[in-house]
């Protein structure tokens, strides 16, 4: 058996090494001329958080995503499984509470327990919730690391080749929102970011800081850089990040602490994230041809899911559910 992967983002990347895994003969296709390219996997935050996600997803994304981080740990080895630091300001304190009901898998934290856990925060905070056993990447080292293990597993990525340029049997497609031309109820949800370069403080895990308007979170990605993100815009505009939304980020950043005034913007950068009506990732079968899609805002943290369920029904393993008519 021999399969295509179209699409080296991470969903096409994570099926294409759990399909050789198990004994598939497997290349990946992707239009673009090389990883940077895919704006979605490359401008994310890199949250393995699936507590977290359950203030707003439904409790079969947190079941699909509890088992990624251990998948993540095997095929990378910077995974830091440090947790999620959920704050907010005193006047915010209903929305920490609020979060706090609509999740599970956390601890309160009182202002010394945080300052444990955090020193740079120290004094800032008087009370948090910590979700010790999530953790966080950073999705551009993954992306890398991911193409390596493929070039040892001996599957071939060929760029700058799209599904119309080659012929396919077996086809696993993971072109995200350009599957829009087959899976009519695809939309986007346009995502924004920040990359900040700042040596004063040491964050060394996920911090969300939560407000009713604008929630913010804050991942660390080593050597003093920090992602910063937060939108969730109903559109699949490419369009360049505006000034409210860079203001908005930028404030957020500063009111966890004040020395994010002096960072150094090191890009901005958007994503539009692919999502069905429900916000819930699916794989659908047409003939030969298996969409994974509808990841949403949960990229990493579902694409291991996704690619066992897609590894499963190509190779007769449990049943095969979502058939396109």
């Amino acid at each position: 058996m021999s399969v295509t992967v179209v699409g080296a983002g991470v969903a096409g990347l994570v099926c294409a090494i759990e399909l050789a895994s198990r004994g598939v003969k497997v290349e990946v296709i992707e239009q673009n001329s090389s990883l940077d390219q895919n704006a979605c996997s490359w401008f994310a935050g890199g949250m393995l958080a699936p507590r977290c996600e359950g203030e707003i997803a439904e409790p079969s994304i947190v079941e699909m995503g509890l088992p990624a981080i251990d998948w993540w740990e095997r095929h990378f080895d910077k995974v830091e499984r440090r947790g999620t630091l959920v704050v907010s300001q005193p006047r915010d304190a209903a929305e920490l509470k609020r979060f706090a009901r609509r999740t599970d898998g956390h601890v309160w934290l009182d202002g010394t327990q945080v300052s444990e856990l955090e020193p740079d925060l120290s004094g800032r905070f008087n009370t948090a919730l910590f979700y010790a056993e999530e953790a966080h990447l950073n999705p551009r080292e993954a992306l890398a690391a991911l193409h390596k293990r493929l070039v040892e597993l001996d599957v071939p990525i060929r760029y700058g080749v799209s599904m119309s340029d080659s012929t396919l049997g077996t086809v696993v497609d993971c072109r995200g929102l350009a599957a829009k031309d087959k899976l009519d109820d695809l939309r986007g949800v346009r995502g924004e970011m920040l990359l900040l370069r700042l040596s004063e403080i040491n964050l060394t895990r996920t911090v969300r800081m939560l407000h009713p308007r604008f929630p913010v979170y804050i991942v660390p990605h080593g050597e003093g850089l920090y992602m910063v993100g937060a939108t969730m815009i109903e559109s699949d505009s490419y369009a360049s990040m505006s000034v409210r939304s860079a203001m908005e980020l930028l404030g957020a950043a500063v009111a966890l602490h004040p020395a994010f005034g002096e960072a150094e913007i090191v890009e901005m950068g958007v994503g539009v994230r692919p999502a069905f009506p429900d916000n819930i990732p699916d794989v659908r079968r047409a003939g030969d041809v298996f969409y994974v899609n509808g990841l949403y805002r949960h990229g990493y943290l579902l694409a291991p899911a996704m690619a066992m369920k897609v590894a499963n029904m190509i190779t007769g393993v449990g049943h095969n559910s979502g058939v396109l008519g």
